[in-house]
């Protein structure tokens, strides 16, 4: 395949170009995916089956609609982005999700999982309601199942009577019980493109004529009857859906002529298609979970092209966290299908018992986490912040009002780079703000991660969070842990307060200050939540002037409760600003990219101190 190379309608292509097709976007994917990093193993599961939706529908006006959406890759190339692609996840460049900003052929944004089939239902009622002329289609990884809203999404989508095709994308998890040879022959049978047509046939002749439609509706209990005892497909016909399938999700001939069928039927139909994730590449098929999402590598070997330095916020908890347990019997783990990412691998192998992955249930798990604490053991909750937003309702209703003692420790806080909006950590310190009773800590290096833990588990009462970035630790590495606050700097001319990995950048500043012979006094927040306003307080009495830097949207911040502290307490500041990720959301790119855009480098954060230094001069 030509690099740059872009595609025009597939519509027409013959099913020897499509599997040679098949071939090339494979081979562009891991020659991508090895230069730039990103999601491989999930992109090139569904290769055959993006080539063969691609065949069937027009993206441009019908709607595919992905779920969590790490898996368009093969899409992108097939829309006009096959030339950006070594462009993807860098700052300007292609979005590693779908990104309806970026073409039309991106029906919606998709980063977080189980949202499918609600979001393609939605859709396809709005077609049903304005009187429009377009078809709709959602690929759903079985991953996806173990998220309650999937199920809410097929519940009522099945009942719906609209016409939409439902892909189940299942690349491992066991959906159905093991077939034996009768039922697996009948379900070959079953999916023939000459039976489906007679199906249809046979269905409209028969409803033309009373006495045809009860002699259909007898017929047809007799056949379930059997079916059901035979085929495993009750689920989701009970629910409403036509079911077809398993079928080889690899074989884009035989995908292309049921995709055909199913976009014809007139109401829900849910094709079950099996994968390999990984297909293609031996390496990401002996390990699809270490392929998954990965840095840049070599195509040969599969090898990473670079090793990460140092040791990562997520490793250190979780080398932490066994330490604790150790000593703890109390201690249970639970995390949301990210046991790797959290670093909880061999807490997992050391404590098989008192460790549950409750997979893209973070509703359950938070709730869980209340039953847990209620009677008596200490749940600890590893989540990213970017999903832990799901549980806020659990947060409120089921831990807070009971003031139980659940620990949660927010990976990937701040901004997380390449991934962009759907996963940036920017929106905990303002929702966690609004539980009452909940304590926030946020370490800034490695070894007060170690301290802080040690504090929620066993030293603070009610639900408390530890939020910590992706990655490891920066230029400021010391442990000043103890207290709410701590002054690392003290200072006449400007007070400089943070919190987290971005203190050392602060200090950069301050130093930097220093050079022009401005004396800066810098406070490290220990605990954002609730806000330790007095020391910031007292600091400004004696500077009247105010710089915030904080890793988050501004609403919520612990910028905006430093100002209103500081205007309830009267105090008349010379001057004043809060440097944060805005009121907006912030794209994808490396962290230092984005912290330049945010204006949270040194260099802006130098520009904005000397800035407030002019004010009420």
């Amino acid at each position: 395949m030509n690099q740059g190379k872009e595609y025009d309608s597939l519509a027409g292509i013959s099913d020897q170009e499509a599997e040679e097709l098949c071939q090339a976007l494979r081979q562009r994917v891991i020659q991508v995916v090895s230069q730039t990093g990103g999601h491989l193993a999930s992109n090139l599961g569904v290769v055959e089956l993006t080539v063969a939706l691609h065949r069937v529908y027009d993206t441009s006006k019908d709607r595919l609609v992905f779920d969590v959406g790490h898996q368009c890759y093969v899409h992108k190339m097939l829309t006009g982005r096959n030339g950006r692609m070594e462009t993807l996840r860098a700052f300007g460049g292609i979005a590693g999700f779908p990104k309806p900003s970026e073409s039309k052929h991106d029906a919606c944004i998709a980063g977080h999982a189980s949202t499918a089939v609600s979001t393609a239902l939605g859709m396809a009622i709005a077609r049903t309601q304005l009187g429009e002329n377009y078809r709709v289609v959602a690929l759903l990884g079985d991953g996806s199942l173990t998220g309650g809203l999937a199920y809410e999404g097929l519940s009522m989508a099945g009942q719906s009577g609209e016409p939409l095709v439902v892909i189940l994308n299942d690349n491992g998890m066991s959906i159905n019980a093991s077939m034996g040879g009768v039922a697996q022959h009948l379900a070959k049978q079953r999916l023939k493109p000459q039976y489906l047509w007679a199906k249809e046939i046979y269905r409209k002749v028969m409803h033309a004529t009373p006495p045809g439609r009860a002699l259909h509706r007898a017929i047809h209990r007799i056949k379930e009857g059997i079916k059901a005892s035979l085929l495993p497909c009750s689920m989701f016909e009970n629910m409403g859906f036509q079911y077809m399938g398993p079928v080889d999700g690899h074989d884009v001939k035989g995908l292309t002529h049921l995709l055909r069928y199913a976009s014809t039927v007139e109401g829900p139909v849910l094709l079950h298609v099996k994968t390999v994730k990984g297909k293609g590449f031996r390496p990401a098929e002996k390990n699809p979970d270490d392929f998954h999402g990965i840095g840049p590598f070599q195509k040969e070997s599969g090898a990473l092209s670079q090793s990460s330095s140092g040791e990562s916020f997520s490793a250190r908890f979780g080398r932490d966290l066994r330490k604790l347990a150790r000593k703890d019997p109390r201690i249970c783990v639970v995390t949301a299908a990210m046991t790797a990412g959290t670093g909880l691998t061999d807490f997992a192998k050391e404590f098989p018992q008192r460790f549950f992955d409750v997979g893209i249930a973070e509703e359950h798990a938070v709730t869980m986490t209340a039953g847990m604490a209620k009677q008596g053991l200490i749940p600890v909750f590893a989540v990213y912040s970017t999903f832990f937003q799901r549980g806020y309702d659990m947060l409120i209703h089921d831990i807070a009002i009971d003031h139980l003692h659940a620990v949660f420790c927010v990976d990937r806080a701040g901004l997380v780079g390449d991934d962009g909006e759907t996963h940036h950590g920017l929106f905990d310190t303002g929702f966690l703000k609004t539980i009452p009773g909940m304590t926030v800590l946020s370490p800034a290096s490695l070894d007060e991660l170690t301290a802080m833990l040690d504090r929620a588990v066993h030293h603070i009462s009610g639900p408390v969070a530890v939020r910590y970035p992706r990655g490891g630790e920066n230029q400021y590495q010391a442990n000043h842990s103890d207290g709410e606050a701590c002054c690392l700097r003290s200072g006449r001319d400007i007070t400089l307060v943070t919190f987290g990995t971005l203190t050392g950048t602060v200090l950069a500043v301050a130093d930097r200050l220093a050079k022009d012979g401005v004396s800066a006094e810098v406070i490290k927040l220990n605990q954002i939540i609730p806000l330790p306003t007095d020391p910031i307080l007292a600091s400004l009495q004696k500077t009247g002037r105010l710089l915030v830097a904080e890793e988050c949207v501004s609403m919520g911040g612990p910028g905006e409760g430093i100002l209103a502290a500081a205007a309830a307490q009267g105090l008349s500041l010379k001057g004043a600003t809060v440097c944060s990720c805005g009121e907006g959301f912030v794209p994808h790119g490396t962290i230092p990219q984005l912290r330049a855009l945010c204006g949270l480098d040194v260099e802006s954060l130098y520009r904005k101190s000397r800035e407030v230094m002019t004010y009420g001069r």
